[in-house]
C-alpha cells in the first residue's frame, strides 16, 4: 500500500536533501511515498547529474588548510562559479572533506569524496570536484590561506612557526617556481637564455657588453624565480635564504595550490 504524497512529506524529504520541491516530489511518487527510497533515488540521481555535468569547466572554486598534530592538510574543492563556491553548504563539504582527510587519511577522504559531493551537484546544478589535496608533517608548519583561493603549507627544520607562517605568506605573493636553484634544469636555463639572446641581440653594444648584459638578465630572472634568491616581503634588506640563516631554520617542503 503505498503512502499518501503529502506537502508535509514533500517538506521533509527537502529539508534532509535541500534539493529543489520538484525533485523531492518525484522522488517520492517514484518510491511511492517511502522515505527511505526516495532518499536512496535521490542519491542515484544525484550521481547521474554529476556525470552529465563532467564536461564542463570548474575553474572557480575554494581552499582550505586543516590543522592537525604535527601535520596540515590542504584541500581545494572546485566549482564552476564564485557564487557557489561562497556557499555554506559548499563551505562546510569543504571542511568535511579536508576533516576526514586528518582523521582518516588521504586516500580514505578520495574514495569517499564522490559520494559526499554529487549530493551538492544536485543541489547547486554547478559541476563540483576534488581539486589537488596535499598532506604535510612536520614538527615546524606554518599555513597561510588568502581570500579562499590560494593556501601555501611551510615545512621547516629549525625556526618556529611564525617564521614558517611568514615564508608562507611570501610564497603566496611572490609566486617563486623554485626552492633551490639546484631545481632548475638545463632545459629551462637553455629555454630563458634563447629569450634573452634575442633581446640583448637588438642592443647596439659590444659583444663583451653585450655577453654581460645577458648573464646579468638570466641571473635576476632566476633569482625572482626562486625562492631563496627572493627578496622577504617584511623586509627588503634581506633575501628568503639570510631570514633562514638567521634563525637558524632550512626548508623541508613547500606546498601551494592556487584557484
Amino acid at each position: 500500500m503505498s503512502i499518501k504524497i503529502t506537502t508535509e512529506l514533500i517538506k521533509q524529504l527537502r529539508e534532509s536533501t535541500g534539493v529543489s520541491v520538484m525533485q523531492c516530489k518525484n522522488a517520492l511518487q517514484e518510491a511511492e511515498g517511502d522515505m527511505k527510497k526516495a532518499l536512496a533515488i535521490l542519491k542515484k540521481t544525484s550521481s547521474d547529474i554529476a556525470l552529465k555535468k563532467a564536461g564542463r569547466d570548474a575553474k572557480d572554486g575554494r581552499v582550505f588548510i586543516k590543522v592537525g598534530d604535527k601535520k596540515s592538510i590542504l584541500v581545494a574543492l572546485h566549482c564552476e562559479t564564485d557564487f557557489v563556491s561562497r556557499n555554506e553548504d559548499f563551505v562546510t563539504l569543504l571542511s568535511n572533506l579536508a576533516d576526514k582527510a586528518l582523521k582518516e587519511g588521504v586516500e580514505k577522504m578520495k574514495e569517499e569524496a564522490k559520494d559526499m559531493i554529487d549530493p551538492l551537484i544536485q543541489k547547486t546544478g554547478e559541476k563540483i570536484e576534488l581539486g589537488d589535496v596535499y598532506e604535510i608533517k612536520g614538527n615546524i608548519l606554518g599555513n597561510y590561506v588568502h581570500n579562499n583561493k590560494i593556501a601555501v603549507i611551510v615545512s621547516l627544520e629549525g625556526g618556529n612557526e611564525e617564521l614558517a607562517k611568514d615564508i608562507a605568506m611570501h610564497i603566496t605573493a611572490m609566486k617563486p617556481e623554485y626552492i633551490f636553484q639546484s631545481e632548475i634544469t638545463e632545459d629551462v636555463r637553455k629555454t630563458i637564455n634563447e629569450i634573452f639572446q634575442k633581446e640583448v641581440a637588438e642592443v647596439d653594444k659590444p659583444e663583451n657588453i653585450k655577453k654581460k648584459m645577458l648573464e646579468g638578465k638570466i641571473e635576476t630572472y632566476f633569482k625572482e624565480k626562486t625562492l631563496l634568491d627572493q627578496v622577504f616581503i617584511k623586509n627588503p634588506n634581506e633575501t628568503i635564504s639570510q631570514l633562514l640563516e638567521k634563525n637558524k631554520a632550512k626548508i623541508k617542503e613547500v606546498k601551494r595550490y592556487s584557484i
